[in-house]
């Protein structure tokens, strides 16, 4: 008896003791492991960033497509602050992430609280850092943006990246940048005495955008078959439903690809749409006639005498053929675009009636449509100061510089029988008008004059369909010299079907080799995407022959 009790007391003496020997190897041997373990739970807990909202394109059917999405995955950071002995830590750091020691080391040679070391961390990285049993090395899921048009409509979506001051990416660009907030949603460190904030890691909303993405990517297509075969140095192109202001397609080349955007140039990160500005040349021609009618000044049918030039200021005005065309109205004037008819009904505008429905139309201020870095253009050209030829140049488009967005919203506002709407992107904002610029009247009659100036042009005919547009071959000013090179711009701007216009677009190229005119250009280009558009919404012919 007493000899079994002393053996059981003997085996429960060892166990005891073989459980004291664990507790102490483990503090005195792994502690620092499962410390540092903890340690990054702890501040995982504490960093975990909140996803971000989805951006999804919307078409005219409804449905989504999502554009830039995020998905959580591992990252080890450091804090080089609690790092003591950073060339250990720097070479043991090089070998998990197969970089040098070198440059490992000079990772640590900041005093930031966050320094990425390895983005999409795998499980044997991961198992590698807690081995290190090294206080300052952490493990936290952070979300990476994944772009699914890639480089379609890559200026106006943006991208997100790093920020200096906070562990989670920022939107850098475009409507990543513009709504950020709103994408971002709520993400703090957890406050210790403030153990029940469910608040801190609340997931951004999402974003619905109005661009639909077969449009996008019929537009992005012709306008890169154009610039090809241009040779032309960029280009932009625009579709906007003018009854609201929506914007349908946008986008320019040459562009970049979210998805690796530090590979792209800065100067693609741009979007020429809204951030860069140029003149516009004869496609403002329509909106000299608009003011022209809609202040009794003109009508359609007021004719004009041309001799091939005009002499203003002590410059000679021509047209962009040289030739004179006699007694001409102002509808041929819109036809055939002439310059010296053009500064004739500027003349007979005033220069201030002129310059005031200008301004109406949405120059010289933002659209304020959303999306970061908007300029308003130029027009200190045609001030109360200005001279005679300055107003008559600017009647044509030149002398004064615009965004292309503004361009388009002007000439979406004659589509609207006279009202100018707020270009908007996302769905959840309301279709906004801006104000009248001209009456509903005096739209149908410049309508008109643009419906005759394609059906004797030809060019942009499409069987079935009245089309109202505008060509603008304009030279590029040398900002070096004065004056203007050799090069040029070439726009053209419509909409359709003009009875009942559903769509408005804009192509533009920047310096085609050989400056030739915009009808052999962007014209086709043109009338190829207006066609599908026409397709794609089934809309039904507006005219039994052209």
């Amino acid at each position: 008896m007493g000899t079994r009790f002393a053996l059981i007391l003997g085996g429960i003496s060892i166990a005891f003791f073989g459980v004291i020997f664990r507790l102490y190897d483990l503090q005195l041997n792994d502690g620092s492991y499962y410390f540092a373990q903890a340690e990054s739970q702890r501040t995982l807990a504490n960093m975990k960033s909140s996803l971000r909202g989805t951006i999804y394109l919307v078409n005219q059917k409804g449905e989504k497509f999502p554009a830039a999405s995020s998905k959580e995955f591992p990252e080890i950071y450091v804090d080089s602050s609690k790092i003591e002995d950073k060339q250990e830590v720097a070479n043991a750091l090089a070998i998990i992430a197969d970089i040098t020691p070198d440059e490992a080391l000079k990772k640590l040679s900041t005093k930031n609280e966050y320094i990425s070391i390895i983005k999409k961390a795998n499980n044997s990285q991961i198992t590698k850092v807690g081995e290190l049993a090294q206080k300052g090395i952490y493990v936290r899921n952070y979300s990476s943006r994944s772009y699914g048009t890639g480089n379609l409509f890559a200026q106006a979506i943006g991208f997100v990246g790093p920020d200096d001051k906070q562990a989670a990416d920022v939107g850098r660009t475009g409507l990543e940048k513009f709504y950020n907030e709103k994408l971002s949603g709520v993400s703090k460190e957890k406050d210790s005495e403030d153990k029940n904030d469910d608040n801190r890691l609340l997931p951004g909303e999402d974003l619905l955008v109005g661009i639909d993405l077969s449009v996008q990517k019929e537009a992005e297509l012709i306008l890169s078959n154009l610039i090809t075969s241009s040779k032309s140095k960029s280009g932009t192109v625009i579709v906007q439903e003018p009854k609201t202001g929506k914007i349908i397609a946008m986008g320019s080349l040459p562009n970049f690809d979210p998805n690796n955007y530090s590979a792209g140039k800065m100067e693609n990160y741009i979007n020429p749409c809204v951030e860069k500005v140029y003149e516009p040349g004869s496609v403002f021609k329509v909106l000299t006639m608009a003011a022209g009618i809609d202040s009794g000044k003109l009508t359609p049918d007021t004719t004009y005498y041309d001799e091939g030039f005009v002499k203003l200021s002590g410059y000679t005005i021509k047209n962009w053929d040289g030739k004179a065309y006699g007694k001409v109205t102002m509808t041929n004037i819109i036809e055939k675009s002439l310059n010296t008819g053009t500064a004739y009904a500027e003349k007979l505008i005033g220069h201030a009636t002129f310059s005031e429905y200008v301004r109406k139309f949405g120059f010289g201020e933002k659209t304020n449509i959303d999306l970061p870095g908007e300029v308003k253009g130029d027009l200190r050209n045609i001030n109360p100061k200005s001279s005679a030829v300055a107003f008559a140049n600017a009647a044509f488009g030149q002398g004064v510089s615009v965004t292309p967005l503004q361009m388009i919203t002007s000439i979406s506002a004659i589509a609207n029988g006279g009202l100018l709407m707020r270009p908007y992107l996302n769905l959840g904002l309301e279709a906004s008008e801006v104000r009248r610029v001209i009456s509903e009247d005096t739209a149908k009659k410049v309508t008109e004059m643009m419906v005759s100036a394609v059906d004797k042009g030809h060019l942009a005919q499409i069987d079935g369909y009245s089309v109202a547009g505008k060509t603008g071959t304009a030279q590029v000013p040398d900002l070096k010299h004065g004056g203007y090179t050799e090069n040029v711009v070439d726009t053209y701007i419509g909409f359709a079907p003009a009875t009942n216009p559903r769509f408005t677009i804009l192509i533009k190229i920047d310096e085609p080799e050989g400056a030739p005119l915009a009808g052999t250009t962007v014209v086709p280009a043109f009338k190829s995407l207006a066609k599908f558009l026409l397709h794609y919404y089934s809309l039904s012919p507006d005219r039994i022959n052209n």
